[in-house]
């Protein structure tokens, strides 16, 4: 190449025009507000029916309830060695309200562990029962005899439940239906035997076994309520029994639960750095949405009051097959009248799609404020991501019936609270401190609560990683 053809290369590459990048200097750019990958739909806040509270307590009064307990067992695991907690025994019908600690210790160091592959029958129909079994982990089926002599499913029993307590009521007991082992299970057995073996020594407990197995059961609905006595279908004049409908001594008190946190903003921020956007809202508005999670999650998880730890026992079914088919879910919505809404994480709802599509079924949807709900028997299946998943891959799923009329769940608040934002949800201005930090205390007051048992029910145990 020529000298003059580099000259002549050299002028073309020269820069002709302003460029881009200086451009942009005297640009107005356009800017999006602050995003947050946190934020979810939240569907259980918007579902639940909101009560305000006076005094920040909701007491929940019931009619005079005989069942006692929550009918699950809690055990302690060291190593390949499992043990029952002593007074977690009072959940056997025969031992509850029985308090000596010493005694129930040594009733827990009787009982034997046991490990059984899947597919073994624990216990056989018909046979006597002079143990009762204790499952730490694992499944077993309560198998029975239907009406017409063939095999009929009592239900699936998983970690924590109990069965066989009849073989502490006499020596004349027998299995009223077959255990079977769904999984490979380890159990923890307590004899007959040694319950009066260490009865024989202790007062108390023999005086305790004796009034239980002697004096008869104050008679009761199927709810374990106190019966209402009713005459129908008389004629004449006979005499018409007398009654009282009992409430509980001690109803259940929710108080109002709390989030908060303190939110700083630098005074020299808010005064020259809020265009074309308010830096104060901006920061209130994102930190109200992570509170809204909060809230959301305590409403699943908290121990209190939380839905998972609050569902009762007969309440909670477990899954015939592992994964969320459409006969658990039916199973599920027939624990309860006017079953409102569902809930379950994510991957649990594709699940269960899964479990549709294998055998050919297409779910119905709703339109929920312009958002396509899947639908199962016309209850619609909400997404809550706060609905934890285990490690090994299983999670739960949510029944609910609310409001209060259909004394279902409602949801606690306080309306009305000074420098309320939203109900139940405050941003107060706490000042100023020495470095210009200025501070703004971000308030919200919750809870739930579950008018009676069976507004609450939860499908445990949910595989969602198996494909098939």
């Amino acid at each position: 190449m020529s000298v003059g053809e580099e000259v002549r290369t050299e002028q073309a590459r020269q820069q002709q025009s302003l460029g881009t990048a200086a451009a942009r200097n005297l640009a107005t750019t356009t800017k999006s507000v602050p995003q947050m990958q946190e934020i979810s739909s939240r569907w259980l806040l918007r579902m639940l029916p909101w009560v305000d509270v006076q005094g920040g307590t909701y007491r929940v009064n019931r009619r005079l309830t005989y069942a006692v307990g929550d009918g699950r067992m809690t055990f302690v695991k060291t190593g390949d060695r499992v043990e029952i907690i002593p007074a977690e025994l009072g959940e056997l019908p025969v031992l509850r309200s029985y308090e000596d600690e010493e005694v129930l210790a040594e009733l827990a160091s009787r009982c034997r562990q046991r490990e059984i592959g899947a597919g073994q029958v624990i216990a056989s129909f018909g046979s006597p029962a002079d143990e009762v079994y204790l499952l730490a982990h694992g499944r077993v089926e309560r198998v029975g005899t239907g009406p017409y002599g063939e095999d009929e499913s009592l239900g699936v029993l998983a970690d924590g439940a109990y069965f066989g307590e009849q073989a502490l009521l006499g020596e004349d007991a027998i299995w009223e239906y077959t255990a079977r082992t769904l999984t490979a299970c380890t159990v923890l057995v307590l004899p007959r035997e040694a319950v009066e073996q260490v009865a024989e020594r202790s007062d108390t407990l023999r005086e305790h076994l004796r009034r239980r197995l002697s004096v008869p059961g104050q008679r009761t609905n199927k709810y374990g309520e106190k019966e209402i006595d009713l005459a129908a279908g008389h004629s004449g004049e006979p005499d018409i029994p007398h009654t009282f409908v009992d409430y509980e001594a001690r109803p259940r008190e929710y108080e109002l639960s709390v989030a908060q946190t303190v939110l700083r903003i630098h005074t020299r921020v808010a005064d020259l750095y809020n265009q074309p956007m308010n830096q104060t809202e901006q920061q209130i508005r994102l930190t109200v949405e992570a509170l809204k999670e909060r809230q959301e999650h305590e409403l699943v998880n908290n121990r209190d009051f939380g839905l998972l730890h609050n569902c009762e026992y007969d309440q909670r079914i477990q899954p015939h097959d592992g994964v969320p088919g459409p006969d658990d879910m039916d199973e599920l919505l027939s624990r309860r009248r006017g079953t409102r809404l569902l809930l379950a994480h994510p991957r649990a709802i594709a699940a269960f799609g899964r479990e549709l599509n294998r055998r050919g079924l297409v779910p119905e949807t709703v339109d929920m404020g312009g958002n396509r709900i899947p639908t199962w028997r016309g209850v619609p299946i909400f997404p809550c991501n706060k609905i934890p998943v285990t490690q090994a891959r299983t999670t739960s799923i949510i029944a609910l019936r609310t409001g209060e009329e259909e004394q279902g769940v409602i949801g606690l608040r306080a309306a009305g609270i000074p420098d309320e934002i939203e109900p139940s949800l405050s941003v107060r201005f706490m000042g100023i401190n020495e470095q210009a930090i200025v501070k703004y205390l971000v308030t919200a007051y919750y809870s739930a609560a579950v008018l009676v048992p069976d507004a609450l029910g939860v499908l445990e145990n949910v595989e969602i990683g198996r494909w098939r």
